[in-house]
C-alpha cells in the first residue's frame, strides 16, 4: 500500500531530513514511527501525503507515484492528523469543520449529517457542535481532526503525536480506535514519543535516527533491544524493563500490567 524506495529529502537550506529511506507498509498494517525529535518521522509521513516530494527516490501509495499524483487525490486515500491541529482547523464551527471534507469528497447531505453526528459522539465533542474550533482545548482539537479524518473513511490513517494533550481516559479510547481500525483492515501509521501508549497496541515498530531507518520489526522484539533504543534515544517500555529484570520470566514480555502482577504473585496461567 505504501512504499518508499531509497528516498532522500533535502530542505532548501541544505539540511538532509531523510537519507536513503526504504520502507514498505502493507495494507492493514499498524506501524509506529519512533525516534528523537529531528529523526525524520514527520518528514516521512508528509511524503506519504504528497505534501513533500522526494529529492531522490520514489514514494508509492497504492501503486501511484506521489510526484505525479495531486495532494487532493492522495487525501481521499490518506487521512492525516498532524501534531499541531491549528494547522488543519479553519471552519466557523465544529460541525462545519467535520462536514467540509465530506462535502468536498461528494458525500450526500444525509450521509454528511450522519457521519458528523457519529464522529462528534465517538470523540466526545457533541456539546461543541455549534462552537468555534478555536474554543476547544488542545486535546479536543486533536480529537476533532481525527474525527474529521475517520468520517470520510480513508484507507490509510496517519496520526502524528496523537496522545499530546490527552488524559488517560482519552488515550485508552484512542488505543481502542486504533485497534478497531486495524480490525477493519485499515492501514494505520502512528508517529509518537509515547512508548507506554504504543506498547499495548503492539504495532510494528520503525525506529528512525538522523533521517534513516535503524530498526524495523515487531514491538515485542525491538523494544527488548536496549542498545538500539539507546542509540536512537527511545525509552524502553516500563513493562519490558521490568520483564528483563526478573530472574524467572515467561517467554515473551508482559503486554499489560495485570499479566506482570499475576506472574509475580505466582499465577502462571496463560
Amino acid at each position: 500500500m505504501i512504499e518508499l524506495q531509497d528516498v532522500t529529502f533535502v530542505h532548501q537550506n541544505g539540511v538532509k531530513a531523510l537519507d536513503g529511506v526504504s520502507l514498505k507498509v502493507e495494507t492493514g498494517e499498524t506501524v509506529a514511527l519512533v525516534g528523537e525529535n529531528g529523526a525524520g518521522k514527520t518528514t516521512l509521513v508528509k511524503h506519504v501525503t504528497g505534501l513533500l516530494k522526494p529529492t531522490t527516490g520514489r514514494v508509492l501509495v497504492d501503486g501511484e507515484d506521489t510526484r505525479s499524483t495531486s495532494t487532493a487525490k492522495l487525501s481521499r486515500k490518506v487521512g492525516v492528523a498532524f501534531q499541531n491541529p491549528d494547522h488543519q482547523l479553519f471552519s466557523e464551527s465544529v460541525e462545519e469543520e467535520m462536514a467540509f471534507g465530506l462535502r468536498n469528497f461528494g458525500f450526500s447531505p444525509e450521509l454528511v449529517q450522519n457521519r458528523v453526528t457519529w464522529g462528534l459522539e465517538l470523540f466526545g465533542l457533541e456539546e461543541y457542535r455549534k462552537s468555534s474550533p478555536l474554543v476547544l482545548s488542545g486535546g479536543e482539537k486533536k480529537r476533532l481532526t481525527l474525527a474529521c479524518i475517520l468520517a470520510w473513511d480513508p484507507q490509510v490513517v496517519i496520526l502524528d503525536e496523537p496522545t499530546v494533550g490527552q488524559d488517560s481516559i482519552q488515550k485508552e479510547k484512542l488505543a481502542g480506535t486504533i485497534k478497531l481500525l486495524r480490525s477493519t483492515g485499515k492501514t494505520v501509521v502512528v508517529v509518537s514519543h509515547d512508548i507506554e501508549f504504543l506498547w499495548p497496541i503492539q504495532p510494528r515498530i520503525v525506529v528512525m535516527k538522523a533521517g534513516r531507518v535503524v530498526g524495523d520489526g515487531p514491538a515485542g522484539r525491538l523494544m527488548q533491544d536496549g542498545a538500539l533504543l539507546d542509540s536512537a534515544r527511545v525509552v524502553q517500555p516500563q513493562l519490558v524493563s521490568f520483564y528483563q529484570g526478573l530472574p524467572s520470566r515467561p517467554a515473551q514480555p508482559f503486554i499489560y500490567a495485570l499479566e506482570a502482577r499475576r506472574w509475580v504473585e505466582g499465577d502462571r496461567r496463560p
